[in-house]
């Protein structure tokens, strides 16, 4: 019996070797170096990827919040309602860290669970694409980027060949510049990763490829939202969180401090990702964009852009839909009482606008349910297609929180 434990324990610890040994020949050979730090953050430390709570692990930027912070005014019943039972255990199972509900500018419901408290900062994860392209609209405003169909090869050099020179700045905004960018959250080889736990984003974003002709494919990018990060370092001349602050963090009254992660030590901020702040100061950042760049009176990001912002595209789709789902940097849902502004993130971080309720909604959390896709078989049946079209490309978490949301006004209203 002994003899057979022996060699069971041999052949495991011969496989796990050869394993090692053959991950580290692909890691070289390969040149994804990366890998080390995504596996040292993550598998061997009982995780099974990025998290909300990520900022210790990268080299980070601070944006400094103002030394006087905006008044968020609470309602009078704020935080007079319960939630039902069956809303709660929703929001629960998935990890809900935090759930704030405005209507305007007042604070009528406010959660939080676990650790996560007012002061916790956690990671934006694609929220923060909409605050790097309300900063492209700022440029504009200001006259440093002539106007949003400028070529992006006007500020980075790389793309003056190879057919990227005619790609605009707009083309990266409505994420149809054509780019050859793997997009994936699960794949750990995939562009997203190395840009994620890397250290040469501009080279790794420079490298892309064109694959299609820009300004034809909707096709989601993060990489497109990292490009114009570069392209408004490049045009103003300053960092990409020097300009947040400057021009968005302190004129909202920013009650806490921002940090966005860098790729290295002394360099470039994630501007497809990983900006983290609080749940309240992601409620601020709601409420700009409730108001139409409005904050305090003071138009923060030109209205002209808002417009535009919030207009899908029309472009085509994977799923051979026109897109009604993606403005210029935001989601965009057409629900029944009204178009729904939105970001999102990866793990299901919302900042949820509805311009004809006057509702915001905040949710910060762990975990997000899948989206609405056109199912194989359903995609020429045109029926199914005209009832379910604009629900297609968004979570089904999503018109939960709206209709939770709702709910939460409702109830507070009539107390």
């Amino acid at each position: 019996m002994k003899k057979i434990i022996l060699k069971v324990l041999k052949y495991f610890a011969f496989t796990v070797v050869a394993l090692l040994i053959t991950v580290n020949l692909f890691i070289v050979l390969s040149g994804r170096f990366y890998l080390y730090k995504g596996v040292a953050n993550t598998y061997l430390v009982g995780k099974t990827g990025p998290t909300i709570y990520d900022l210790d692990v990268f080299y980070y930027s601070t944006v400094d919040a103002p030394d006087e912070m905006s008044v968020i005014p609470e309602h009078s019943n704020y935080n007079q309602v319960e939630i039902t039972k069956e809303d709660r255990k929703f929001v629960e199972d998935l990890g809900t860290k935090a759930l704030l509900v405005y209507k305007g500018d007042s604070l009528m419901y406010e959660e939080y669970w676990g650790d996560h408290t007012k002061e916790t900062v956690s990671n934006s994860f694609s929220v923060a694409k909409t605050l790097v392209a309300l900063l492209i609209s700022i440029a504009v405003e200001d006259g440093k980027i002539k106007s949003l169909d400028e070529s992006v090869s006007n500020y980075i050099p790389e793309f003056k060949e190879g057919g990227k020179e005619v790609i605009t700045i707009r083309h990266l905004l409505s994420m149809s510049s054509g780019l050859d960018w793997e997009e994936s959250a699960k794949n750990p080889l995939s562009d997203n990763a190395e840009s994620y736990y890397g250290g040469d984003l501009y080279g790794h974003v420079t490298r892309q490829k064109l694959e299609r002709s820009p300004g034809k494919l909707f096709k989601y990018q993060s990489g497109n939202s990292q490009l114009l990060g570069f392209i408004i370092e490049k045009a103003t001349g300053k960092d990409l969180s020097e300009y947040a602050e400057e021009k968005i963090w302190k004129k909202i009254g920013a009650e806490h401090d921002a940090y966005w992660s860098l790729d290295k030590e002394l360099g470039d901020e994630k501007a497809f990702c990983c900006m983290y702040a609080t749940a309240r100061d992601y409620g601020r950042l709601g409420q700009l964009i409730l108001n139409k760049g409005k904050y305090n009176g003071e138009q923060i990001f030109p209205l002209w852009y808002y417009h535009e912002m919030v207009s899908p595209s029309g472009l085509n789709t994977e799923d051979g839909i026109n897109n009604s789902r993606y403005g210029l940097h935001i989601w965009t849902y057409m629900d029944e009482a009204g178009q729904v502004n939105y970001c999102r993130g990866i793990k299901g971080q919302y900042i949820i606008a509805i311009p004809e309720e006057d509702l915001l909604i905040i949710r910060l959390g762990s975990e997000r349910l899948d989206q609405f896709k056109l199912p194989e078989d359903k995609k020429n049946d045109e029926k199914f297609i005209a009832e379910n079209k604009k629900k297609i490309g968004h979570s089904y978490g999503l018109f939960r929180y709206i209709a939770l949301g709702k709910k939460i006004k409702e109830k507070t209203e009539k107390k």
